[in-house]
């Protein structure tokens, strides 16, 4: 599924998905393999792959729903 990430006014990483419309702060980010995995304030985890590190914000990109 296509997620945006960004930065909140706080300065905290948000993740928002269109199809569900829901918009939930990361939580937590752990280094995986090749996949980051973020934790969403609502319990989802997300596997990301290939993001570069530091993050250029706003960006699109496509995360798999693992929880």
């Amino acid at each position: 599924m296509k997620v945006m990430l960004r930065r909140n006014p706080a300065g905290h990483l948000v993740v928002y998905v269109a199809k569900k419309d829901l918009e939930e702060e990361v939580v937590k980010e752990v280094e995986a393999d090749r996949e980051k995995i973020l934790t969403l304030a609502n319990g989802w985890e997300l596997a990301i792959a290939n993001l570069e590190d530091p993050l250029k914000l706003p960006k699109t990109v496509e995360a798999r729903r693992i929880a």
